[in-house]
């Protein structure tokens, strides 16, 4: 995965979520996770890096098992696209279908858009106590 290519998908992401400082950035030991821009940007917004154990795929294992659902329920069915463009469109499709309507064992069979929604309203009611 080419650094830049990285660098943009968070940038929009910080963009479109704005996260507050101290925010927990976890990723594998990938050399673009270990470039200069990559590290100086998560320092810039005072994140906090987290990255995998050489070898241990288990830190990881949510994105692991991200990846492992996106190549079993999109890219195995389909084998080709006739464009990147027709890639992008369909993966944007999955992830919208994955947090907003997927439910998820390991969130009480929950989507992730609504169990977001939970933590941040409980959060916000212990905040006010």
């Amino acid at each position: 995965m080419p650094e830049q290519l990285m660098m943009s998908a968070l940038r929009q992401a910080l963009l479109s979520r704005q996260p507050a400082e101290g925010l927990v950035v976890h990723s594998d030991r990938g050399g673009q996770y270990c470039s200069t821009t990559y590290q100086r940007l998560l320092t810039e917004r005072h994140f906090v890096r987290s990255m995998s154990r050489r070898g241990e795929c288990y830190d990881n294992a949510q994105a692991e098992s991200l990846w492992s659902r996106v190549k079993t329920e999109v890219l195995l069915s389909r084998f080709t696209f006739a464009s990147v463009a027709e890639a992008q469109a369909e993966l944007a499709t999955y992830f919208d279908y994955y947090n907003y309507q997927r439910r998820h064992p390991a969130l009480g069979y929950e989507c992730p858009h609504i169990f977001e929604q939970q933590v941040l309203l409980t959060n916000a009611q212990l905040c006010l106590t």
